[in-house]
């Protein structure tokens, strides 16, 4: 039996369920966790209808009722502001520090002051600082690449610094003027041109070092070959080379038993990865952009700055069908939100055509997060048969010769059944 909790949240009741805990950064699953969720704007409202009956069959099929969720329906967006006048309730926020668990559908950037984005300022509010971005093929989606099938990647994207931390000052502004001023007192041989616009880019070790350390866990928990630190140093030293250096001192100091560095396997062993080992190795922003495309199999796990990870993971997921079937995770020592990557598409809204592979498939990461791999497994079975099969949505279809247009609801349905 779940806890039964005597709250509500933005006016409705919390199901009965518990709520999962979380120790040393990771999350403490009961049989029947409270996960909120996040309609999502526009097309979300088809999507998550979909989602969660594939989400429920998986967990069904897995577990045989011994497992269940409970989903709680939490408000942001424009069903937030159209119900409470407000873009992202604070009874939200409260519901996801709560439960520690969520997830989501695509969300509208309110215009015109305000939020800037609701999907940063959640990340913020809750210190969510890994974007993870698994990035693989799935047989017979239609791909621009030859080989599409040699990419399979999870990128960790640094989610709190970087240029997106927001600190900027317009061109011949009062600050940027006063900006320019001290920076050349600082650094006279630096010309600055008056009229510029100004950005500050943070990146600090503490920051760098927490999204590695993830990267590097995830890498020798599922037996990944590979972390590679993706930057730009040979430019920006103190930032991104800083970034880099990090990592290779982050390696070297907590997980010396477990990886060796690029360098090591070149001067100690010919070469060869000792068996057991995951290669550290980095790559500069602009050469990976071009091996991810002609030797995408040599990575694994990616680890960058948040602006490389923005750019980079778009890029991958272009290879392999697009932000259609992108999952997305946002994740924290306290909270995890899982996302769909792509935008609300609002003139396909209500019609029942979207393809809702985003979702479901970050509801594989959820699951995987929380422990529950068998109810993913049974996720990712039914999704790759229904794509051989070639049943899928409109998005897909009219690039695929041969193949059968379903509705999203329809698409969840052939999920289940080829679950097994």
């Amino acid at each position: 039996m779940g806890q039964v909790i005597d709250k509500t949240y933005n006016g409705l009741k919390v199901p009965e369920g518990e709520t999962i805990k979380f120790e040393n950064g990771r999350p403490v699953t009961p049989n029947k966790p409270i996960i909120p969720f996040i309609e999502g704007d526009g097309t979300g409202r088809d999507i998550w209808k979909a989602s969660k009956l594939v989400f429920d069959a998986a967990v069904e099929k897995a577990y045989g009722g011994k497992r269940s969720v409970a989903w709680f329906e939490v408000f942001a967006g424009e069903k937030a502001n159209n119900e409470f006048k407000e873009w992202l309730p604070k009874e939200t926020l409260d519901a996801l520090k709560e439960f520690g668990v969520g997830i989501k559908g695509p969300l509208t950037t309110p215009v015109g002051g305000g939020i800037r984005s609701l999907n940063v300022t959640l990340r913020q509010v809750f210190d969510l600082y890994a974007c993870v971005r698994p990035v693989r093929y799935f047989q017979g989606v239609p791909s621009p690449v030859v080989a599409p099938e040699k990419l399979d990647v999870v990128i960790y994207r640094e989610n709190t610094e970087d240029v997106y931390a927001g600190i900027e000052f317009p061109a011949s502004s009062p600050e940027a003027k006063k900006l320019i001023e001290v920076l050349h007192s600082i650094a006279p041989e630096k010309h600055i041109r008056p009229d510029a616009g100004i950005g500050i880019k943070p990146v600090s070790k503490t920051g760098s070092q927490r999204l590695i350390r993830r990267a590097i866990q995830y890498a020798i928990e599922h037996k990944k070959p590979s972390v590679t630190l993706m930057h730009k140093g040979n430019i920006m030293k103190f930032t991104e080379g800083a970034f880099r250096d990090w990592g290779y001192q982050l390696a070297a100091e907590e997980f010396a038993n477990q990886t060796i560095s690029e360098e090591k396997i070149w001067d100690e062993h010919d070469g060869k990865v000792p068996a057991g080992k995951v290669l550290i190795k980095d790559r500069i922003a602009d050469s990976m952009f071009q091996q991810i495309l002609t030797r995408p199999d040599e990575y694994s796990v990616i680890a960058t700055t948040n602006l490389n990870g923005d750019y980079l993971s778009d890029a991958c997921a272009a290879q392999v069908g697009g932000l259609g079937i992108a999952p997305g995770a946002n994740i924290g020592d306290n909270c995890a939100i899982f996302e769909a990557t792509h935008g609300t598409a609002p003139k396909y809204a209500d019609k029942d055509v979207i393809n809702p592979g985003s979702v479901i498939l970050s509801g594989v990461l959820m699951f995987e997060y929380l422990g529950w791999q068998e109810a993913a497994d049974r996720i990712i079975q039914g999704f790759a048969k229904t794509i051989q099969q070639k049943k899928v949505t409109y998005d897909l279809e009219r690039l695929m010769s041969g193949a059968t247009k379903v509705k999203t609801s329809e698409f969840a349905k052939h999920i289940i059944e080829n679950m097994g």
